[in-house]
């Protein structure tokens, strides 16, 4: 950390993370990825004398598809994250300890994810390995965050992902990926709380440079897998489906967490911290407008997709 103001940060919130850290350790609930597995529904493939995959061996349709690869791949580039807030955060002390608890728990979703979807033949397994091995080859790059900026956007992004999670369980029409998902969704609530907390005490120690933090973030915002290869192909089959899409994005992620700052009430922000609420707000006004957009395109191709279908329902039911 070669910011002295940083670094000096780092120090003042370091009890703060302490206090958060034995709050979450209190509140989480230990799991184990084995338990929401079918194993019963695996077999051998022809490796080991088995049948090798084939499409009509999945369950899923195209969405739970390509929601589920999308997330376990994002899942798989825990190294570079590790090494992202390692980086930033440091490895000493209560920030140490928190940055090993945190990839510890992180790193039981992509074992879970990829052990349901194998099992189950939900995905060709061959392109699934072949995709993990590119985008943890390219690994990931948050660029030059600050620690104020990187825990400023983790902040959404755990929650971000969380509603990804939660919404692709429920996509799967699978009871058992449903349970696996919201268990997994669990843990990214939790994670969102403590860097929420975080912020929350970092706006009291330095108002101005935390506006201005929370503000880049959120105008820059987007997911750690926007780099990994079909992300944009598969991000509007996800947000079609409505599993992940802007006006989830605005209302369930973005605004709650600025509520729990008092973001647009503070009264101790100075002319840079003003400057940049004002830079926020007007963004959250064209996101909603974006995100109202959005739902009214999604709602006239679905009505006209019904009326497609129901046209074709229609001679037969007559015949």
């Amino acid at each position: 950390m070669s910011d002295p103001s940083q670094t000096d940060l780092l120090r003042e919130l370091e009890p703060v993370v302490e206090k958060n850290l034995d709050r979450h350790i209190s509140m989480a609930q230990e799991w184990h990825p084995h338990d929401y597995v079918p194993w019963s529904q695996g077999r051998d493939f022809a490796f080991l004398g088995g049948e090798d995959w084939a499409p009509e061996q999945s369950r899923l349709d195209e969405t739970a598809k390509a929601a589920l690869i999308t997330n376990l791949l994002t899942e798989d580039n825990l190294p570079s994250y590790h090494r992202e807030i390692a980086t930033n955060f440091g490895t000493d002390g209560a920030w140490g300890t928190w940055v090993g608890r945190w990839t510890a728990e992180e790193n039981r979703h992509g074992i879970a994810l990829r052990d349901y979807l194998v099992v189950t033949r939900g995905v060709d397994p061959v392109e699934l390995e072949r995709a993990r091995m590119d985008y943890m080859t390219s690994g990931y790059d948050s660029g030059d965050k600050t620690a104020l900026e990187a825990v400023a956007y983790v902040s959404f992004q755990e929650l971000a992902t969380r509603v990804s999670h939660r919404n692709t369980g429920k996509a799967t029409g699978d009871p058992i990926a449903d349970k696996l998902l919201a268990r997994i969704a669990k843990d990214e609530n939790l994670h969102m709380v403590f860097y929420r907390n975080l912020v929350a005490a970092a706006f009291d120690i330095a108002p101005d440079d935390t506006m201005k933090a929370v503000t880049k973030e959120v105008v820059g915002f987007e997911m750690p897998g926007a780099t990994m290869a079909g992300f944009r192909k598969n991000s509007v089959i996800i947000a079609k489906a409505g599993i992940y899409d802007l006006r989830l994005h605005h209302d369930d992620v973005v605004s709650p967490v600025l509520r729990a700052w008092n973001v647009f009430e503070r009264t101790d922000l100075g002319p840079e911290g003003e400057a940049a609420r004002d830079e926020l707000a007007a963004f959250m006004d064209g996101l909603d407008a974006q995100a109202t957009k959005f739902v009214e395109s999604r709602e006239r191709m679905r009505a006209r997709m019904q009326a497609r279908s129901d046209e074709r329902i229609r001679p037969l039911a007559q015949a």
